[in-house]
């Protein structure tokens, strides 16, 4: 929006900008952080002026923003999993989601909410819609891509088959479970287990309690961070 408002050129002012958070980030994450940070960063302002000159590949709006977003979110997701940045949002994103329990997709998503509702007013809202549905794509991506398909899931089963589907969960999966009695008010006594798995296991672990008791109480939730070897599988 400067860039538009002063005719700055645009991948230059991108590197400008975001000198302060680099800073910010060599003092609070690490010197590797800000030799990663700046190196992504002079690569996506001279890209950002390379790009900016070219001819779009398409004039359907509906398709850039959701390539647009998939792109984008595929580039800052393996950039973020591996250590770097490429610019100030995703260094407060990193710093903040160290303290509480957004993750940085959603923190990068709250920042652009705030920045498009300021460049509606400048460029006009339809486009604001357009650029706010791509970022929600990014972020979406941006997470997919940061903690990849090994993200843990808990899975809490309510069974009277307990024994069986922990055996079963081990043999065909080589997760084990945790048992815990528990006394349901209207079912009375249960075994509840608790496991760890992947996301891609899923499938399977909903495989194996509907064969042995199509009746468990199970739920699913995400595990934002694991200490252990228990979600990896020995070789």
């Amino acid at each position: 929006m400067i860039s538009t408002l002063t005719d700055w050129p645009l991948g230059l002012f991108i590197f400008v900008l975001n000198i302060p958070f680099m800073f910010a980030g060599l003092k609070l994450i690490g010197k590797q952080f800000f030799v990663r940070g700046a190196f992504g960063m002079a690569v996506f302002s001279g890209m950002t002026e390379v790009f900016h000159e070219l001819d779009p590949i398409t004039n359907e709006t509906v398709l850039a923003v959701v390539f647009g977003g998939l792109l984008l979110g595929i580039g800052v997701g393996l950039v973020l999993r591996f250590g770097g940045c490429l610019d100030g949002t995703e260094i407060v994103a990193l710093l903040l989601s160290k303290k509480n329990s957004f993750s940085v997709g959603q923190i990068i998503f709250i920042f652009n909410i705030i920045i498009f509702i300021v460049a509606g007013l400048l460029f006009g809202f339809d486009r604001t819609m357009y650029s706010l549905l791509s970022y929600f794509i990014t972020y979406k991506v941006i997470d997919l891509v940061e903690n990849g398909l090994e993200q843990g899931k808990a899975v809490t089963i309510i069974t009277d088959q307990g024994n069986t589907v922990a055996q079963s969960l081990y043999q065909k999966l080589g997760r084990t479970c945790t048992s815990i009695d528990a006394q349901g008010l209207i079912s009375g006594k249960k075994e509840m287990l608790y496991c760890v798995v992947t996301r891609v296991e899923l499938t399977a672990v909903r495989q194996v309690i509907k064969e042995i008791d199509g009746s468990a109480f199970v739920t699913i939730s995400d595990v934002s961070e694991i200490l252990g070897e228990h979600i990896k599988k020995k070789m």
